[in-house]
């Protein structure tokens, strides 16, 4: 029910802007969030939603990336700015619901030096 999409390869210092389409309905939604999972770590939080209007970042990516929504179109946005080398990973988004979590198949973001 979630789709990404918008990765790519990019210089350093590059931006872009990932996207993730929501099919369906989805009821009882808790949270939006982006994850990302760089070759040999775990899956890390990025960024979240919580609440009608609260946005939150992990320490990493505060201040360069954004998360926004259109909730008519049911879609989420991550906008990238300042990419270092150290955000390459799998980029994925997900909502988590009372009835449970749900993921889109990831994309690719890799940032060259």
């Amino acid at each position: 029910q979630l789709q990404a999409s918008g990765g790519g390869l990019v210089q350093a210092g590059g931006s872009l802007r990932l996207s993730c389409a929501v099919s369906g309905n989805i009821n009882g939604i808790k949270a939006r969030r982006w994850y990302r999972q760089a070759p040999g770590k775990e899956r890390e939080w990025v960024a979240a939603f919580t609440g009608s209007s609260t946005v939150n970042y992990a320490d990493s990516v505060k201040g360069r990336f954004t998360f926004s929504r259109d909730i008519a179109k049911k879609m989420l946005y991550l906008q990238m700015n300042s990419l270092e080398p150290e955000d390459t990973a799998v980029y994925y988004c997900n909502i988590n619901s009372g009835y449970g979590d749900y993921w889109g198949q990831g994309t690719q973001v890799t940032v060259s030096s």
